[in-house]
């Protein structure tokens, strides 16, 4: 009895264990379809739509207009009539000149045209008396071309001096100097007690529009060449110009709110940069923008008419640095398709060979799935992305 003992006790044991073996094996076969169960993935279905064709160039913010104030009469300033840095209105007096020498100069000037009609009209009737005289051959005819030439002297005495009158009125005028056009005007360069001249070449202040203002901006005339061609090619739709969209992008970032318009292309190239010069205008009415600002500038260029675009994590890069995306075939088996990139724009990448309309591309769930993996398409939301409007557009020109 004791020999058997051992050998009862294992099967016993063996017994007992039995039914909790078997419940395993039944859970991980219950567990193993689930694990075989292909993964979500979120996608696109590509589709061609018209895109606009934006590049982001350099630029500068400058005035619409520029106005020097000098001073145009020679005197002592007595006043200085604006706040540094103040938006003045055309007309608006700036500085005061001593303006005592130009009233006694106007004064000077009305005497001498009161002596000039007065002479005047002593000569008038004398030139009628000898008119009569003559007629009757009582003075001869030089007296008479005598009187009537002294009376065409005394009407042009009166013309120059109501001549002088009126330039003496007009240096009046000067001695108060005012705002030439309607502005931003900057600093003070002369103070009360100093001495101006007529024509100095240094000036008094500067007045600056800033609403509208300008943007300059540059790019390559390669590049400009190139769209023409891709235009005349029919590659891009012509943007008509008064239809051109030109956006800015501050230091920082942001985007300017208010969109402008494009006022030209110059028609001369850069000799030592190969760039040509445009320039845009937009509205100022905060004067948000100032003069010299440095800017990135936003402009449509083109239309392509049928683009595939594809959002930006769409993209994938192999060991060669070369662009590629996953595919979903028929069968819901993913695989690799190499792709020709253009502009990156609005977080989406344009797409230049290698997909055409009806392609199912991958977006999201990369992690789980490897090349040739079934896998469970799923439409991908951009509902959490921010619209246009609220985010900065990033934009490339490079092609890749």
């Amino acid at each position: 009895m004791r020999t058997h003992w051992p050998f009862r006790l294992a099967a016993v044991v063996a017994v007992a264990v039995a039914p909790l073996l078997a419940a395993c094996d039944d859970k991980a076969a219950a567990e193993a379809p689930a694990k075989a169960a292909a993964p979500d993935v979120g996608i696109v279905t590509v589709k061609a739509e018209p895109f606009a064709l934006v590049r982001e160039l350099p630029g500068r913010v400058a005035p619409t207009r520029v106005a020097d104030v000098r001073p145009r009469v020679s005197g002592i300033v007595t006043a200085r009539m604006f706040n540094q840095g103040s938006d003045v209105k055309i007309g608006d007096p700036l500085y005061q000149i001593d303006a005592r020498p130009f009233e006694v100069e106007l004064q000077a000037s009305e005497a001498a045209l009161e002596k000039a009609k007065a002479a005047l009209d002593l000569a008038v009737p004398q030139a009628t008396r000898s008119a009569a005289l003559a007629k009757t051959q009582a003075i001869s005819t030089a007296q008479h071309e005598i009187a009537v030439a002294t009376v065409n002297q005394a009407k042009a005495e009166v013309a120059a001096r109501a001549a002088d009158v009126e330039r003496a009125k007009l240096n009046l005028e000067y001695a108060t100097i005012r705002a030439p056009i309607s502005g931003r005007i900057g600093a003070a360069r002369t103070s009360e007690g100093a001495l101006v001249v007529q024509n100095d070449t240094s000036n008094l202040a500067t007045i600056q529009a800033l609403d509208p203002i300008y943007a300059d901006f540059t790019q390559s005339a390669a590049e400009l060449s190139k769209l023409r061609r891709a235009v005349e090619a029919g590659d891009l739709e012509r943007i008509a110009p008064d239809a051109v969209k030109v956006r800015l992008l501050l230091d920082d970032g942001s985007r300017y709110p208010l969109t402008g318009k494009l006022l030209f292309s110059e028609a001369r190239v850069d000799a030592s940069t190969g760039q040509v010069t445009l320039r845009g205008e937009f509205l100022n009415p905060d004067k948000v923008l100032l003069p010299g600002m440095y800017v990135r500038v936003l402009i449509e260029q083109g239309i392509d008419s049928d683009a595939i675009t594809l959002p930006e994590q769409a993209i994938q890069r192999n060991g060669g640095g070369g662009s590629e995306v996953f595919v979903i075939k028929d069968d819901n088996r993913t695989a690799i398709q190499p792709v020709r990139l253009g502009g990156l724009q609005d977080g989406k990448w344009l797409v230049l060979d290698g997909l055409k309309p009806g392609d199912r591309v991958v977006v999201d769930g990369f992690q789980k799935f490897v090349a040739g993996d079934a896998v469970k398409p799923r439409s991908f939301s951009q509902s959490a992305e921010a619209s246009d409007d609220d985010n900065p557009v990033k934009t490339i020109s490079a092609t890749r």
